[in-house]
């Protein structure tokens, strides 16, 4: 099975689907003669089809045209998502941390409990590419990082069983779950109040969505509950774990989701952050960081903050 890369490319200052095959990225539109797959939600939102097309085109040994990938500038695989759903909580190790930090007992498995995954939501124009220099002073002053594996739907999901939950996914990104520690919790709001909680402010700003460098496909994935992951901050590493830390599993998670709403094509699940996020090592980001995310299987995605 030859494998390739799906990536969104700029092509005369537009956005244009790609896939990347021996460090040469085609314009699908342009290879398929199919000019829905100009754009990534396109590509996804015929998927088996356009997967077999893809792979078709990656085997053949003619396959020689496009651009080497060097001379190309990536955007983020899916400039603008459908949805992006992310996952709280969702690292054993992670969870631990966090109990230390608040100072409350450890939580029992969730599964225990009877407990369902619960995600919130960053909004489509929050999504950066690899290389973008993410403006956070103008956010927040404890800026932290978060590294994720990302699942990208491929086909409309509802009411999926656990079990069939991963047929939905055309593949896996990385993306930076970037977190505005302290737009958190609302000022001058009782600790004990309902309303004290801000999700929009502490998960949303420009720029806190980085995601890339492309979409590796699921089959070249396999599994993807035994992923190596990793962050650095100006090379020095601070988280360093591994997918199969997840609480509720991909499958779970998906699962869970589509009782909810429909998934669409073109969706992205945030499946959870491992431990080593700043708040516990009370570090946060300043301007001039450079972050770099590495997932096995799928590469490295870089930003640098101001």
């Amino acid at each position: 099975m030859s494998s390739y890369k799906l990536v969104t490319f700029e092509s005369a200052d537009e956005p244009r689907a790609g896939m990347v095959v021996n460090d040469r990225v085609v314009d699908i539109a342009a290879l398929t003669g199919r000019s829905a797959y100009g754009s990534m939600l396109g590509v996804l939102a015929d998927w088996p089809a356009a997967d077999a097309m893809l792979r078709k085109a990656a085997a053949s040994s003619s396959q020689t045209g496009g651009m080497p990938l060097a001379q190309v500038k990536l955007m983020a695989p899916i400039p603008h998502p459908g949805a992006i759903y992310c996952a709280g909580a969702n690292y054993t190790d992670h969870a631990l941390e966090m109990s230390k930090l608040h100072n409350r007992p450890v939580e029992p498995d969730p599964h225990t409990q009877g407990l369902k995954p619960w995600h919130f939501i960053k909004v489509s124009h929050a999504v950066a590419a690899g290389g973008d220099t993410i403006n956070i002073t103008a956010a927040s002053k404890t800026m932290d990082w978060e590294v994720e594996l990302a699942a990208v739907i491929g086909k409309p999901a509802k009411n999926v069983s656990i079990e069939k939950a991963l047929d939905y996914v055309a593949g896996y990104t990385i993306a930076n779950d970037l977190s505005a520690r302290d737009m958190g919790r609302r000022p001058h709001i009782s600790d004990t109040s309902p309303f004290k909680a801000d999700w929009v402010a502490h998960k949303n700003f420009d720029g806190s969505c980085p995601m890339g460098p492309w979409i590796v496909p699921a089959a070249d994935i396999g599994n993807p509950h035994d992923l190596a992951m990793k962050l650095w901050v100006n090379d020095v590493i601070k988280q360093d774990s591994n997918s199969g830390q997840m609480i509720f599993n991909i499958n779970e998670q998906i699962s869970h989701l589509s009782t909810r709403i429909t998934l669409h094509p073109g969706d992205v699940i945030l499946t959870g952050t491992p431990a080593g996020v700043g708040a516990a090592r009370k570090e946060f980001l300043k301007a001039g960081d450079t972050v770099k995310l590495w997932i096995d299987k799928i590469g490295t995605l870089t930003n640098t903050m101001a």
